[in-house]
C-alpha cells in the first residue's frame, strides 16, 4: 500500500460514484471476482487500490511493493485500457467506471 497516501472524503461537493471492479486469478482469492464499489468522487486508481486494501487483508501485498509502488508485473485497466499509459495510479476515475486488477502471471 501506499504511505501517506488518503482516500479522498466525500465532502458532499462532488458526491460519490460507483466504479465496477472486477479481479481476476489469485486475486479472487482476497477480494470478490466481480463487486461494485462506492468512492468519492474525484477519487484515483490509486485511491480505489488504497481503499480495497484497506478492506481487504492481503490485497495490498498482492499489488504493492513493501516500498509502496505498485509491482512490477501487476496490472490495473480501466475501461480495458492499461493505466500505465493514462497516468498510472493517478488516473481519474468517473461513475460507471471498470477496472480490472490482473496480478502477475506465473507459469512457463
Amino acid at each position: 500500500m501506499q504511505e501517506g497516501r488518503a482516500v479522498p472524503q466525500d465532502t458532499g461537493k462532488e458526491g460519490t460514484i460507483t466504479v465496477k471492479v472486477r479481479a481476476f486469478a489469485v486475486l479472487r482469492e482476497i477480494i470478490p471476482a466481480e463487486h461494485n464499489v462506492e468512492i468519492a468522487g474525484g477519487a484515483t486508481v490509486g485511491d480505489l487500490l488504497e481503499h480495497l486494501s484497506l478492506r481487504h487483508p492481503g490485497l495490498g501485498d498482492a499489488l504493492f511493493t513493501p516500498a509502496g509502488e505498485l509491482g512490477a508485473y501487476v496490472n490495473i485497466l480501466k475501461n480495458g485500457r492499461n493505466i500505465h499509459f493514462s497516468g498510472g495510479l493517478e488516473t481519474p476515475l468517473e461513475d460507471g467506471d471498470i477496472v480490472a486488477l490482473f496480478p502477475p502471471a506465473g507459469g512457463g
